[in-house]
């Protein structure tokens, strides 16, 4: 009576085929290779692997930028919605109330794309609008903003970064509602926010290697500054007599005289500059909307 097949290979590393014919086992491993794993086996958790990362880094097997994305994907598996948000009061919202002007006004302002439309109220969010689509109101001022507005989609403040990047990409969506666990609007995330946990930063399209300077001109005659746009870069664009003596940096000096970390929609006033906060990551002021005011203004400030 023959023996029934077992589905392990035979101690030789051979496989044998229905034909009978040897086929080579799929560890190819060298024997120190086998070796260096039974003495110095694979990590065993994810602080362990992140640490090995650091290691291969170390001795030069894999680029820092690579071990940065790599460390960024494995923490980001462990975090949610509510880690990495805009909270509520920092949201750039607009009314369905607003006139044309208005909104206009907003959306250069603040910069952004896509803007959360209230009704009665900023935990009213009633729908999503793309800035693009305000030409069309433009064009047909007769055109009812509602019409224009796109679904908005909620999610948990619980929600995984991994499954809303999952979802993100399915649905198409760039924007999503972060709600409270009582069904109120905690704050807001973008598919940009999820990505620059892997990727680091990304930058804009006012972000130009090229120019030293960080000031930027808008189309409505203001200024859009980097918040490490140096002091002497900025007297020099502006033409003032701002101090250099303590801080190098334009971000630092208005941080300074706010004497806290500038949160975005705040003005501060500097000699003949009114610096608006536009955009901040991590305490430190990506972007301020500088304008020049008038020396009657000026004197209307420091009162």
């Amino acid at each position: 009576m023959s023996e029934p097949q077992s589905a392990r290979p035979p101690r030789g590393g051979r496989l044998h085929t229905q034909r009978g014919h040897a086929e080579p086992a799929a560890d190819k491993r060298t024997l120190f290779e086998r070796v260096v794993e039974f003495i110095s086996p694979g990590p065993d958790s994810k602080d362990e692997l992140i640490a090995t990362l650091a290691d291969a880094e170390q001795r030069e097997l894999i680029e820092p930028q690579s071990r940065a994305m790599l460390e960024g994907v494995l923490r980001m598996a462990d975090m949610a919605a509510g880690d990495v948000m805009v909270a509520a009061p920092r949201m750039d919202v607009l009314d369905i109330a607003w006139s044309y002007e208005d909104l206009l006004a907003s959306v250069i302002l603040t910069g952004h794309s896509r803007f959360p439309v209230t009704e009665g109220g900023r935990d009213n969010i009633i729908g999503i609008l793309m800035a693009k689509d305000l030409l069309k109101l433009q064009r047909a001022p007769e055109l009812n903003l509602r019409t224009l507005l796109r679904p908005a989609v909620f999610v948990p403040e619980s929600k995984n970064l991994n499954e809303l990047l999952r979802d993100f990409r399915s649905n198409r969506n760039h924007l999503a509602i972060v709600i409270d666990e009582f069904g109120n609007t905690a704050g807001l995330i973008t598919i940009e926010d999820v990505l620059e946990e892997i990727v680091g930063e990304i930058e804009d399209e006012f972000d130009d290697a090229d120019a030293e300077s960080g000031v930027y001109t808008l189309a409505d005659g203001s200024h859009r500054v980097a918040g490490d746009a140096t002091i002497v870069a900025v007297n020099e664009a502006f033409g003032v007599d701002l101090p250099v003596d303590e801080f190098d940096t334009i971000g630092g000096l208005i941080a300074h005289q706010l004497g806290h970390v500038p949160r975005r929609g705040e003005t501060v006033h500097a000699g003949l500059l009114s610096f608006n906060v536009m955009l901040t990551r991590g305490g430190a002021v990506r972007w301020f909307r500088v304008r020049r005011m008038s020396a009657v203004e000026a004197d209307q400030a420091e009162a």
